[in-house]
């Protein structure tokens, strides 16, 4: 049996899970969200935990086992504390700011580039370098952060452009006769 999918999920005060028709549907302080179950999973919600089962051995059913565990684990982290990524701009003039439901970011590039944030996700700007994402869903803060990383990824040279704050680059030595 999956180790991980084998492990009790709990239920924290205020946080309410259901599972209807193979939606599950977590409510928590910070928002609410709904996923669908696997095929081939059992969702069981007793007092203040949920465990999952599946009904056989099969390579397929035993990777959705812990997939789907992990997933509402998330699911109720979200709702309960919520999830923060923060990006770092790095390099002489590069910038970002916020206004509205736009993040406008100055990255070296002739025009600004204009993302507009997606529902749910809440964007702060700090010391006009550091873009801090804040939401409840995992994966929709995650992919945001990745997509704002894209459009200017850290070169090796010189590390200019956006990285995860903390994140380590290996940097390149460049030109052997460039300093001379």
């Amino acid at each position: 049996m999956s180790r991980i999918g084998r492990r009790p999920v709990a239920i924290p005060a205020g946080v309410t899970v259901s599972v209807k028709d193979g939606e599950i549907s977590v409510k928590g302080p910070k928002g609410a969200l709904q996923a669908k179950a696997p095929d081939g999973i059992r969702i069981d919600v007793a007092e203040a935990q949920v465990r999952l089962a599946r009904p056989d051995d099969s390579a397929p059913t035993r990777a959705k086992h812990g997939l789907a565990r992990a997933s509402l684990a998330n699911m109720i982290t979200g709702v309960t504390k919520g999830f923060v990524r923060e990006l770092e701009i790095q390099g002489v003039g590069y910038r970002a700011d916020v206004s509205g439901k736009t993040l406008r970011i100055q990255i070296g590039f002739s025009h600004p580039v204009e993302v507009p944030i997606p529902d749910g996700i809440k964007v702060s700007v700090d010391r006009n370098v550091i873009v801090r994402l804040e939401g409840v869903s995992r994966q929709q803060v995650g992919q945001f952060a990745a997509d704002l990383r894209s459009i200017r990824p850290p070169e090796p040279y010189k590390g200019k452009g956006i990285r995860y704050v903390g994140e380590q680059l290996r940097r390149k030595v460049g030109k052997a006769g460039a300093g001379a």
